[in-house]
Formats: structure tokens, C-alpha cells, sequence
């Protein structure tokens, strides 16, 4: 009997452990940033924070698009490394000399003005490789209350004054939040220690960490996508379509010269390369006779 005390609290150590190596992708990532946008927009964002209905109804959606059942704390950390990322790069783009390109995600300066900027932070490195394409939500979910989720694109650098609010305040306003969910769910704090200042550092040294990882998750997301693409675009060129035309049978003359004008079109040239056989020719015979201009 005496020993169930300190096996429930190891037990309880272990789910703590189990709990704080939720791996998250950038897939998941975007999930939580579009409930957290969702929010934003019904109004569910007091006081630059979202309150515990907010994070219940977050929480349960989250667990039906991803079957993850992880707890409003989870999501609220990765919540805080979506926050310092958007600190970090709003931070970056009150430079003149950095702009936010929303088509890609990429953060554009000059080399020389991106390499004197990562001499004084080494951290910046990553956020130079793969930008930061959810900036613009991010924007929706961070910014001042009165646009509310409002944004049509990140204007505040696109000119004129792009501070929306100190970033002191973006930053302490985390700490605010932690309180506040303190007062709400009436959780008990452990009275501070002469080690609290090493935790706090520690802390900070893995959110920063998760930060790292998060925009190293999203380059990866984006070179498998651009390297997708390039596949599919290298497979299905006009220089291939040719190399089978020049295979085929019974095409005269008309037809072979209007095929070349229809490979103008990608995805007339992706259809001509997956048919098989004699299919190839009924279709181009109907697309370059019957109605050459489809």
C-alpha cells in the first residue's frame, strides 16, 4: 500500500513524458493553424488569447481530422513555437531590406543583406531556406484583436508602418495567456525556486529548438513539393510527345503539325502520354480534325 503513491506518480511522470514527444509535421501543423484561424474569425480570440472553450473545441476537432487525442497542452505549446516564429519573422520583415514573398513563402533579400543577418543571427539560417509560408495566417492568428482574422494578405510590410504591435507585447502576451489559464482552470503553481531561472532558460532553449525544427519541417514539406513537381513536369514535356509521335502509324501531315500545337497545352500533353496504342491516334485525330482549338 505504501508504495501505490510514488507508482502513481511515476506512472504519471511517464504520461507526462509520453505526452511532451508529440511529434508534429507540417501537416498537422497547418491543421492547427486552420482551427486556429477558424477561431480568430468566429471571434474566440480575447485578449490576444484563445479561451478553454476555444482550445476544447480545438482539441476534439483536432482528434477527428488527425485520430490524435492530444490535450490542450500539447496543442498549446506548439501554439507558443507558432507564436515565436511569427515574432521572429515579423521581426525580420520590420527591416527595409527584407520582404515576404506570399506566393512561396520565401523571406527575399540580397545575399549579402542575408548573410550579414545571420552573422548576428545564427538561428536566421533556417528561416533563409525555407521562408515561412504560413506567415500570412500566422498574421490572422497573432495580430492586433481589432483586424480579427481580417488580414487579405500581410500588408503592415508592404509599406508604411509595419509594426502592428511592440513585439515586447507579442511576447509577453504568451506569459499572459499562461497566467490567465492559471486563474481559469484553477491549476496549482509550485512556489518558485532559486533553480527557477535555469528552468526558464532550459525552456526557452527548447522552445527555440521546436522552432528550428518546425521551419526545418516545412522546407523539407516545400523541396518534396517542388521536387514533385519537377518530376511530373520533366515526364510530360513536349520534346516527349514528339519522340512518340514520331512513333506512331498512319499520321499525315495536317495532324502531326496540329498535334504540335496542341503539346502546347500541358494537359493535352499529359493525356497524349498516357494513352496506349491505337487510342493515342482516335484522340488526336478527334482533337486536331473535329475541333482544333480544344
Amino acid at each position: 500500500m505504501a508504495n501505490r503513491p510514488t507508482r502513481t506518480r511515476g506512472l504519471t511522470l511517464q504520461h507526462q513524458q509520453q505526452q511532451s514527444r508529440a511529434r508534429w509535421t507540417t501537416h498537422l501543423t497547418e491543421i492547427l493553424v486552420n482551427l486556429m484561424v477558424d477561431q480568430v474569425h468566429k471571434g474566440n480570440r480575447k485578449n490576444h488569447n484563445f479561451g478553454k472553450k476555444a482550445w476544447k473545441y480545438m482539441c476534439d476537432e483536432f482528434h477527428k481530422r488527425t485520430g490524435l487525442k492530444w490535450d490542450k497542452e500539447q496543442l498549446k505549446n506548439r501554439g507558443a513555437v507558432l507564436r515565436r516564429i511569427y515574432v521572429t519573422v515579423t521581426s525580420l520583415l520590420d527591416r527595409s531590406d527584407f520582404s515576404w514573398d506570399e506566393s512561396t513563402g520565401a523571406i527575399v533579400a540580397s545575399d549579402e543583406v542575408w548573410a550579414e543577418y545571420v552573422k548576428e543571427h545564427p538561428d536566421a539560417e533556417t528561416l533563409k531556406v525555407s521562408g515561412c509560408p504560413i506567415y500570412k495566417e500566422l498574421c490572422t492568428i497573432f495580430s492586433e484583436p481589432p483586424t480579427n482574422g481580417k488580414h487579405d494578405h500581410p500588408a503592415e510590410h508592404e509599406g508604411g508602418d509595419p509594426k502592428s504591435r511592440p513585439l515586447e507585447q507579442e511576447v509577453s502576451s504568451s506569459d499572459s495567456e499562461e497566467a490567465n489559464d492559471a486563474v481559469n482552470d484553477q491549476e496549482t503553481i509550485q512556489p518558485s525556486t532559486p533553480s527557477t531561472t535555469g528552468i526558464r532558460k532550459r525552456g526557452r532553449k527548447g522552445i527555440d529548438d521546436a522552432i528550428a525544427g518546425a521551419i526545418l519541417e516545412m522546407a523539407a514539406a516545400s523541396k518534396l513539393r517542388t521536387a514533385a513537381t519537377q518530376q511530373h513536369n520533366a515526364r510530360y514535356t513536349i520534346a516527349n510527345c514528339i519522340a512518340e509521335l514520331d512513333k506512331m502509324q498512319g499520321v499525315d501531315e495536317q495532324v502531326y503539325f496540329a498535334a504540335l500545337d496542341l503539346f502546347n497545352k500541358p494537359i493535352a500533353r499529359e493525356v497524349f502520354l498516357s494513352l496506349k496504342g491505337e487510342k493515342r491516334l482516335i484522340w488526336l485525330l478527334r482533337k486536331c480534325t473535329s475541333d482544333p482549338v480544344l
